[in-house]
């Protein structure tokens, strides 16, 4: 796991992460026909792009699938605002 990773899963693992709104949460109102605002879309987005940006770069099939499921936890966990950062906006 790189250190990137670690920081970011280090993050969320702290127990005040509860009660925000995340990526996922996000996906399954917009898949349920409820509307998003422009900074949910947004995030929702970034984060589609941040992750087939990571998982591209990776070559290796055991990397990839642990990555894959790093990214899961992210977009399962992560308050969504954190996908407004500058850092995961990847140029189109």
């Amino acid at each position: 796991m790189n250190k990137e990773t670690e920081k970011l899963l280090k993050k969320y693992a702290k127990a005040t992460i509860g009660g925000t709104v995340s990526i996922n949460d996000l996906a399954e109102r917009e898949f349920s026909g409820k509307s998003l605002n422009k900074s949910e879309k947004a995030a929702l987005g970034n984060f589609e792009r941040y992750r087939l940006a990571k998982l591209n770069e990776v070559h290796d099939d055991m990397a990839f699938h642990e990555l894959y499921r790093q990214l899961q936890v992210l977009a399962n966990l992560a308050d969504y605002k954190e996908f407004l950062k500058d850092e995961y906006i990847q140029p189109d």
